[in-house]
């Protein structure tokens, strides 16, 4: 079954445009097969060029204006895929736009690392850039529709949301041990030679084990027997390629909140789950309130990306242990949102205390019950 994407419409809004799309994502989260599929019902001209194939990385790296001409022909679409590959692939994204005006460029990448750094200067009003995530909530009630999206709750708690598990559950666990093994990693191992992936996983258990609660550069180097930079690098470099994503402490009004704190969570708890190898089914599980609290926020980034918003996201907690675990700032206005996997502790009194301080435009008590209500 193909689930069609919330980018594609947005997408294929400024085809032809004279500028390149950029899209940005994790490995297999369907960045190809959507630009593919695109590509593919366009039926027109098309050059499709994946940079992990050797000899294209070669190509492009050295190409120069003739060659690029007679590479491209009369193909109206060209495709590159993997970019971050290719090293100096910013000039030759640019010689493309600026040579042929009735082309309509595609990239993807999997990484922010290299990729972002080599295209902003060349491709300054070149490009539309987006960022696709594992399937969406909304992507899946629009294929699969409402009952079929509530009965998948549970199994994307456990197994995540990448497409292939979605549509091959059977596979699952499979699926998810290729990706939590090394390939989701590979351009972190790759671009940055980073010579000891042992450091990596223990890195990345420490984080699993830790979601939803505030992290300590500093505990997990003690933890992993490495030191608070190298755990702040590997962090930084998980980031780039859309494994997890750090939220920070909200702290600006009042004397007692904790400043300087952060929480790491992943884009996908699927993945978490591979890492530490437990796929125990919900009702077993004693961290099924950190999966319910990982699993809303992540959905809550895709739903706002999809649909333009921009959104700074914190979580918010002071020195007397009042907490809140999501707030988003859109716009000038405070929006609070507590997780609860229990609907019967639905029942949340939001602390007077950030109320008074920032004045939330709404707070929210998110449940299995309820949840659909923010993600479509």
């Amino acid at each position: 079954m193909y689930i069609k994407r919330d980018l594609r419409s947005i997408i294929e809004n400024h085809f032809f445009s004279g500028k390149a799309i950029i899209v940005l994502g994790a490995r297999q989260v369907g960045k190809s097969t959507m630009l593919e599929r695109i590509t593919q019902e366009k039926e027109i001209p098309a050059l499709f060029l994946n940079c992990d194939d050797p000899d294209v990385r070669t190509i492009l790296t050295e190409i120069n204006t003739v060659n690029l001409d007679l590479l491209i022909g009369k193909n109206k679409i060209v495709f590159i895929d993997e970019a971050q590959r290719v090293n100096n692939i910013g000039v030759v994204l640019k010689m493309v736009v600026d040579r042929h005006k009735d082309l309509q460029l595609l990239v993807s990448g999997s990484s922010s690392l290299h990729l972002r750094s080599s295209i902003n200067e060349p491709l300054t009003g070149r490009k539309y850039e987006y960022v696709m995530y594992p399937i969406a909530t909304s992507e899946l009630y629009d294929t699969m529709g409402l009952m079929t999206t509530r009965q998948l709750l549970n199994f994307r708690l456990i197994f995540g949301s990448y497409p292939d598990v979605l549509t091959h559950p059977d596979e699952a666990r499979e699926l998810l041990k290729s990706l939590s093994d090394s390939y989701l990693y590979k351009d972190i191992l790759d671009l940055e030679d980073i010579r000891k992936p042992v450091v990596l996983n223990k890195i990345l258990i420490a984080l699993a084990l830790q979601v939803g609660s505030e992290v300590s550069y500093n505990e997990v180097a003690r933890t992993v027997g490495s030191d608070p930079k190298t755990v702040e690098k590997y962090v930084d470099l998980l980031e780039k390629c859309f494994v997890v994503f750090t939220l920070t402490g909200l702290s600006r009004n009042m004397r007692n909140e904790l400043k300087k704190t952060k929480k790491i969570y992943f884009y996908d708890i699927g993945i978490r789950n591979a890492i530490i190898q437990n796929y125990a089914p919900v009702e077993l599980r004693n961290d099924i309130g950190a999966l319910w609290e990982n699993f809303f926020i992540s959905e809550r980034i895709k739903n706002n990306s999809y649909s333009g918003r921009l959104v700074n996201y914190y979580f918010w907690r002071t020195t007397s242990q009042q907490e809140i675990d999501l707030i988003e700032e859109s716009d000038g206005q405070f929006y609070a949102f507590e997780m609860k996997w229990n609907p019967e502790k639905g029942n949340v009194k939001f602390p007077q205390s950030f109320i008074d301080a920032y004045n939330p435009r709404e707070i929210n008590v998110v449940t299995p019950e309820n949840y659909l209500n923010y993600l479509l």
